[in-house]
């Protein structure tokens, strides 16, 4: 039985390193997109929209009910085989429009039930002054919002940072597919796993500490 090989370990580190950046490429532009349609999905369900609010709902419960395994490959291989124009998407687009669309739905509800936990009269007090319900959402809700939804956000984007790692399955060359190659041609497979594994742990690490300084900073208008 052959032992642990520290010495490996460490050799793989600055390998895996450099494709580090394609999975914070594919977080950075998922959360983007995330945030957007995810706002868009949370006031159409605030607003309840009419004929939206129904599609908001199925899509919501769709996105948060199937694993997002499967949904990535429904988007790669599935969708090319129904919708012909989708038969030149690489990979890469397939999982950031694979992961965004799976955040979205959950960031969806965390901006839902911060909007709702404004108090009222605000809103009410914005429209008494001629601004409309849009205006009053832009410009006095959702700053008070974003301030509650911030730490869920942020724990959603470091969630998603994790989740790339499935990437790897639709054949994207990032982190996780780096370390499953050397694993194979090395059969060191608990060092290489461990290594990927130190380097996840230490970009949330990062992260965790940018959220704790971004909600110190939103905090500082409420502190007394």
């Amino acid at each position: 039985m052959n032992g642990f090989d520290f010495d490996y370990m460490l050799a793989l580190l600055p390998i895996l390193v450099k494709y580090l950046g394609v999975t914070l490429e594919m977080s950075l532009i998922g959360f983007a997109i995330a945030l957007v349609l995810s706002v868009f999905l949370a006031l159409v369900r605030v607003f309840r929209v009419n004929v939206l609010n129904a599609i908001v709902v199925v899509y919501i419960s769709f996105f948060r009910g199937t694993p997002l395994l499967v949904q990535l490959f429904l988007l790669y291989y599935g969708l090319p085989q129904v919708f012909p124009i989708f038969v030149g998407m690489d990979a890469f687009t397939a999982a950031v429009i694979g992961i965004s669309l799976h955040f979205s739905a959950y960031m969806a509800e965390s901006i839902r039930a911060a909007i709702m936990g404004i108090d009222k009269n605000q809103l009410e007090a914005s429209l008494s002054v001629g601004m409309t319900e849009l205006q009053a959402m832009r410009r006095i809700i959702l700053p008070q919002a974003a301030r509650v939804a911030t730490p869920s956000l942020m724990n959603y984007f470091i969630d998603m940072i994790k989740s790339t790692s499935l990437a790897f399955t639709l054949g994207v060359a990032e982190i996780m597919a780096k370390a499953q190659m050397e694993a194979s041609s090395s059969f060191k497979f608990f060092e290489a796993f461990l290594a990927v594994a130190l380097i996840y742990w230490l970009v949330v690490i990062f992260f965790t500490q940018v959220q704790s300084m971004l909600e110190v900073r939103l905090n500082k208008a409420y502190a007394r």
